[in-house]
């Protein structure tokens, strides 16, 4: 029993004291809290205290002052916050940051070498308070493989986090699961950078964000190939989370959309009653917002949504995507977004028609898609409008729209002659005034 080793080892005054009828032993060793670097070694002196108790038959560990609060950077105030992770913790989760003189005092079988202990992995105590699993790689210094790291973590319930990369900037590409998340990291700086993980509940939208770990990456080369555009905001692609917010069933799951003809679609269900926009941002500071909008087409059908996205040239794109309830008067809150890539440098779409207000939810335009018509040429228009009585498109001449079997109302115009077209529809036979729908620019002559 170690209260014998302690009676063999120990001078009588070291022995196990009795404080509120517990037996309670005074340790000592290395620790890993306040000022501790990552891959550092130790050496010479103890720099921590802590305590074993004896309850219920067995040893505990204790460390009353980490489980009190904690010192700020520059070690001038302590602030009290108590932590019960560091009361009776498990031994296999105390030896983390706590290294005692005499390896007995780990309680552990094995015991942990101090050359483990160095190497090993540091989770903070909010890692495990959090219900947090496991974090790959489990080494605290992690090297660039072509320039770049992937870092998974893994948790019981869905959770959501955020990093930090001291001293360089990087691209990164956060995705979050219902049990973790995966984070893809590319430095654009070489040497040695701490990286900082974050995380907080999924429930409390007014909880803090804790670091929960700690990495070194050192990077030792760039993928100068690889760039995002800075409106690209963590995590992307659709989650646990975008479905809490209504967007259920995506037509695709991923984070990036890849397309080499500059074209793409995106669809969801959505279980709420909202009203849904999107917004196509790159680094090209040659696109007004209002033009970057026009790449896109929405479509509204009871209660799913289509995207019909037409890139104005290659690169890499922030689809972003806003909702707000139907009955809410206020401003669009962001939800989340997409990476859009795309390589071919041919590309180039012209932007759809500019849309009024008159456009209704279940309005669809099937041709001509193009916001930007060729000069001269006999134009085919295809429309599904419900709840119209007539419809029609204004140019240099009227040209009416004929209602189909297969409910599109159609038709044709030209555009010689004229710089602007419009689609135009009378919503009841009885009144007297078109409404505008839809407007195309022609090409000069």
């Amino acid at each position: 029993m170690i209260l014998d080793w302690l009676r063999s080892h120990y001078e009588k005054e070291s022995w196990p004291k009795c404080i509120a009828g517990v037996q309670c032993m005074n340790l000592s060793g290395h620790s890993k809290g306040h000022g501790y670097r990552i891959g550092q070694t130790f050496t010479g002196e103890y720099d921590h205290a802590w305590n074993a108790v004896y309850l219920d038959g067995k040893w505990h560990l204790v460390d009353s002052t980490w489980g009190s609060g904690s010192m700020d950077d520059c070690f001038s105030k302590f602030t009290f916050r108590y932590n019960e992770f560091y009361f009776l913790t498990h031994p296999a989760l105390f030896i983390n940051n706590h290294f005692p003189d005499n390896s007995n005092w780990q309680l552990l079988k094995p015991t942990v070498t101090l050359k483990q202990f160095e190497s090993n992995m540091l989770y903070k105590s909010d890692f495990y308070k959090m219900g947090l699993l496991a974090a790959h790689p489990e080494t605290p210094i992690i090297q660039t493989v072509n320039g770049k790291v992937a870092i998974a973590v893994e948790s019981h319930s869905p959770m959501l986090f955020m990093f930090e990369l001291k001293g360089a900037k990087e691209y990164s590409l956060m995705t979050l699961k219902r049990s973790g998340m995966n984070l893809e990291l590319y430095p654009q700086k070489i040497g040695s950078h701490k990286l900082q993980i974050y995380a907080k509940s999924s429930k409390g939208s007014e909880e803090l964000y804790s670091c929960v770990l700690e990495y070194i990456v050192e990077c030792s080369s760039m993928d100068r190939n690889v760039y995002f555009p800075k409106e690209l905001h963590q995590p992307v692609g659709h989650s646990w989370f975008t479905e809490r917010q209504g967007f259920l069933k995506p037509s695709h799951r991923g984070p990036i959309i890849n397309t080499n003809d500059g074209r793409c679609d995106l669809s969801f269900i959505l279980s709420k009653d909202l009203s849904v926009l999107a917004s196509l941002h790159s680094d090209n500071k040659s696109h007004t917002e209002d033009t970057s909008r026009r790449h896109i087409l929405q479509v509204c059908q009871g209660n799913k949504v289509d995207f019909k996205i037409h890139l104005p040239h290659a690169g890499n794109f922030a689809l972003k995507i806003f909702a707000k309830k139907k009955s809410d008067p206020g401003n669009y809150n962001y939800i989340f977004n997409y990476l859009i890539s795309c390589p071919n440098a041919d590309v180039k779409w012209p932007v759809f028609p500019q849309t009024y207000s008159k456009w209704a939810e279940g309005f669809e335009l099937v041709e001509p898609l193009a916001g930007l018509l060729t000069a001269n040429h006999s134009i085919k228009f295809k429309l599904r409008l419900h709840n119209i009585a007539k419809a029609f498109v204004q140019c240099e001449k009227t040209f009416p729209l004929s209602l189909s079997k297969e409910g599109y109302w159609e038709g044709s115009c030209s555009t010689s002659g004229c710089t602007e077209v419009f689609v135009m529809v009378l919503e009841n036979a009885n009144h007297k005034f078109y409404s505008h729908i839809l407007k195309y620019e022609v090409e000069p002559q």
